[in-house]
């Protein structure tokens, strides 16, 4: 079967390659992909810039159905629909983070896409513990955007407090940025998203969520909108979801006294900003990697229950074989999230 696989380190070495399936052990299920969401991360470890493992098939945020189990599963049956949560494919599960779910921290974690082998391909076999069956009025494309849901709600909904009141700005219109706006839109929060001119086509999904304002930095001053927005107030709540330096630091000006700020973009190096302006206005700081097993509880509430809009995130669904252009697609902005599909 063909695979989207990352053949050694270095940047690119990345080749659609015929593999083998892996045979089913006890506790697994073998299952047949659907679709699987390019991740900000395979660009990064397209780029070198994120470790992997190689050889490795690459894709973490997949969905599918269930084609086989081990004799030993009783949970899940052959034609189940299914997310996967691919963060804990290799874990100790024995530490504290594992035992209390926040699987995440474990020093020998190993995920689906970069440690082991991931989505971007026909079948997975897998840990069965991991796979979590989908509403029937749930589709498989929604299915895969599972696991960069699940980013989102533990930023929104697990840190801390954000009250439907709420002036929320949010930076970065791409997928979890846009996922992040649709929760908060959930919430009855009021919500501020910026972006660039690169995001053009992000800004019109932003819209269909319910974004009460869109702010083009290149084009509109932030802090004077924000004034304007907030009759000088400031925003009670900051999620950056770019992980630009920039972003963050626009974040924490645009602030009022006794703020939130929640940390969600990964910049990948270092940067300065002015840190006292945590303690004169004395804000609270959230950082946020992931998600755990309680967040993956309230993806399926969500999911059950109906209401979250997730249809226009998706832009493109693609074959493997168009993987190059996917990717390219992806890097320059030109899509929110594309989907990946065998055949």
């Amino acid at each position: 079967m063909k695979a989207i696989v990352k053949v050694q380190e270095g940047k690119g070495n990345i080749k659609l390659l015929n593999i083998k399936e892996k045979a089913l052990n006890l506790g697994e299920a073998k299952v047949k992909v659907a679709f699987t969401g390019i991740c900000g991360t395979d660009l990064h470890i397209f780029h070198d810039t994120f470790k992997s493992y190689p050889p490795v098939v690459l894709g973490h945020e997949s969905s599918g159905i269930v084609e086989s189990v081990a004799e030993d599963v009783k949970h899940i049956q052959v034609g189940d629909r299914v997310a996967i949560l691919g963060s804990t494919e290799q874990t100790c599960g024995v530490c504290s983070y594992c035992r209390t779910g926040f699987y995440m921290f474990c020093k020998t974690r190993r995920g689906m896409g970069h440690g082991v082998d991931g989505g971007f391909t026909k079948y997975v076999t897998i840990n069965s513990q991991v796979l979590y069956k989908l509403p029937d009025h749930i589709s498989l494309e929604e299915g895969a955007l599972a696991e960069p849901l699940a980013c989102a709600v533990q930023a929104v909904e697990e840190l801390t407090t954000i009250q439907a009141s709420d002036t929320v700005l949010v930076t970065g219109p791409g997928p979890i940025g846009l996922l992040t706006l649709a929760l908060l839109k959930l919430k009855g929060c009021r919500i501020i998203m910026t972006g660039t001119n690169a995001d053009e086509k992000r800004t019109t999904i932003a819209q269909q969520l319910g974004v009460h304002h869109y702010i083009n930095v290149e084009k509109q001053d932030l802090t004077s909108e924000v004034k304007r927005l907030t009759q000088n107030a400031g925003v009670d709540v900051t999620i950056d979801c770019s992980g630009s330096a920039h972003a963050i630091r626009s974040c924490f000006e645009q602030l009022k006294p006794l703020g939130k700020h929640i940390q969600v973009g990964i910049v990948g190096e270092a940067f300065s900003f002015d840190f006292d302006l945590i303690t004169y206005k004395q804000l609270q700081v959230f950082g946020t990697l992931a998600h755990s097993f309680s967040t993956w509880e309230k993806v399926m509430n969500l999911y059950e229950q109906n209401e979250i809009q997730l249809k226009p995130i998706i832009t493109s669904i693609q074959t493997l074989d168009n993987w190059e252009n996917a990717f390219t697609s992806c890097e320059n902005k030109e899509e929110a999230k594309v989907l990946l599909k065998y055949e």
